[in-house]
């Protein structure tokens, strides 16, 4: 009884991190390794949240639900996830030396006030952070995962780059001049943490905290590609910066999202490289070495003789989209939801701290999760290359788990299924059998 009444607390305590309803006290630590991993608290109660969305999308406003939008970006989730749970902070390591030898005050660790300023503090700078995603093109050929779907909605704040945070890092750091590491780290988990709510059509108008907070309904208008959406609301959980620093628009017209060109797939891995081969291909086609390097590092739009973020009238207005959605077979779907939630299970053993990832074990789920979702992906897009793909992926990992005895035998009976059905798959589309698959 008193057990539930505990997990119970401590489960409320986790959503309200998810609207920075924070006791200070609780989250204030002397050490860096002290603080605890915020994010994976999270998690439950914002898919508890992500699937009331979804029940309201579907009976209170009719609108269709997307298996395949709704899991491209979950598995943006997992590749970004599982970087995050591997490298476990490394970034943090040049944020700790700056504070460690260079500091120029001492703000006490254990005051309630430093933990303030430093809320305020790392909502600055992603103001900063975010707004670079947008404004310097190689940061943008990161940050435009997040703004690859065409849909709004909870699960499109998990649609992150597996590179963005190592990008734009440094951008913090003038922070370690003053602010304990201790607060940072805590504070840099809760400012995105917060951001994850805020990507929703649910949610209409909240009156007077619109002036102050970043909302629903000026994070709506950020995702937008209309023309009068681009480059603005940039506030992490404060809007006040967009309004202090001209950046600020408010909702409009009917909001068009996704990137202004969709790059029409629900590929992960492709997602994660593709704007980034534009880049590379786009620097090689520009004549002049002072023009191929400012291709990186001015706006995504700049063209030469431009100013740095181009010419609004050069910009594509985006008025209308047929979103892009492909149907397939129920056996598609099905087969991609049981193969989905084995990624699920296989994820969530490496949250287990106990458990040493650098292992061949490990390191193979690891391949084989990132493979999964591709093909994944590649079922959705209806690609000509899946069924080999998958073929050749559950071959293999059936010979490992004959190898490695640690693998869960429910689950290698389910891939020597899945191997055997694309046997028959490919005996009924190259043998001309009448199989009914």
């Amino acid at each position: 009884m008193n057990v539930s009444n505990v997990d119970l607390i401590n489960e409320l305590k986790n959503a309200g991190k998810l609207w920075y309803f924070i006791n200070p006290y609780e989250t204030i630590f002397e050490f860096p390794h002290e603080v605890p991993d915020y994010h994976q608290q999270v998690w439950l109660p914002f898919f508890i949240l992500i699937i009331l969305e979804q029940i309201i999308l579907i009976f209170k406003k009719k609108k269709k639900f997307r298996l395949n939008d709704q899991m491209t970006s979950l598995s943006h989730w997992l590749f970004q996830e599982t970087g995050r749970i591997f490298f476990r902070g490394a970034e943090y390591y040049a944020y700790i030396i700056i504070y460690e030898k260079y500091r120029l005050w001492n703000l006490p660790w254990n005051s309630a006030w430093t933990w303030c300023v430093t809320a305020v503090g790392v909502d600055f700078c992603y103001y900063w952070v975010h707004r670079s995603n947008h404004e310097v093109h190689f940061l943008w050929a990161q940050h435009q995962v997040h703004h690859s779907s065409e849909e709004f909605n909870l699960a499109v704040g998990l649609r992150q780059s597996i590179l963005q945070h190592w990008c734009n890092f440094m951008l913090y750091l003038p922070l370690a001049l003053f602010i304990p590491p201790s607060h940072f780290i805590a504070h840099n988990q809760f400012n995105l943490i917060y951001q994850l709510w805020i990507h929703t059509t649910v949610i209409d108008d909240l009156g007077p905290l619109e002036l102050i907070f970043n909302t629903p309904k000026h994070h709506r208008v950020h995702h937008g590609c209309n023309l009068y959406c681009l480059d603005k609301n940039y506030g992490g959980v404060l809007i006040v910066w967009d309004k202090l620093f001209g950046t600020f628009e408010k909702e409009k017209d009917e909001i068009i999202y996704g990137l202004v060109v969709s790059p029409q797939s629900f590929n992960p891995f492709y997602l994660q490289i593709f704007y980034t081969i534009e880049l590379i291909k786009k620097s090689i086609k520009i004549p002049t070495l002072t023009n191929k390097l400012a291709v990186v590092w001015k706006g995504p739009s700049w063209f030469p003789g431009a100013p740095r973020l181009g010419l609004d009238e050069y910009k594509i207005n985006v008025t209308s989209r047929i979103k892009y959605d492909k149907h397939i077979p129920i056996w598609q779907n099905l087969y991609i939801i049981v193969h989905f939630f084995l990624i699920l299970y296989n994820h969530f053993r490496i949250y287990d701290e106990t458990q040493n990832l650098w292992t061949i074990s490990s390191g193979f789920m690891l391949i084989n999760n990132f493979l999964a979702l591709t093909t994944i992906g590649l079922l959705f897009d209806e690609s000509i290359y899946v069924a080999i793909i998958e073929f050749i992926r559950c071959l293999i990992y059936i010979i490992f788990t004959l190898i490695d005895k640690s693998i869960n035998i429910y689950i290698y009976y389910i891939y020597l299924g899945s191997f055997c059905f694309w046997i028959l798959y490919f005996i009924r589309h190259y043998v001309d059998l009448r199989i009914p698959i």
